[in-house]
């Protein structure tokens, strides 16, 4: 009886440390495919909409990303 609360336990605690070390590994690869966005990903897509944005403008939209994150 006591012996299976133990291997509950120990199975437990074995597949938190698994699954954040796989987590954090996925999490990493995802960053490394898909960087956050930066100033020059903002200024090309405000170019594509037809408007030359200046740097003022530019940095006040890295203002509010980085406000919601």
């Amino acid at each position: 009886m006591l012996l299976d609360i133990l291997y509950v336990v120990l199975g437990l605690i074995v597949g938190l440390v698994i699954g954040f070390f796989v987590t954090r590994h996925i999490f990493k690869k995802q960053l490394e495919e898909n960087p956050p966005i930066n100033e020059k990903m903002i200024e090309a897509m405000m170019s594509q909409m037809g408007r030359k944005p200046s740097q003022k403008q530019v940095r006040q939209v890295m203002q509010q990303m980085n406000k919601y994150k």
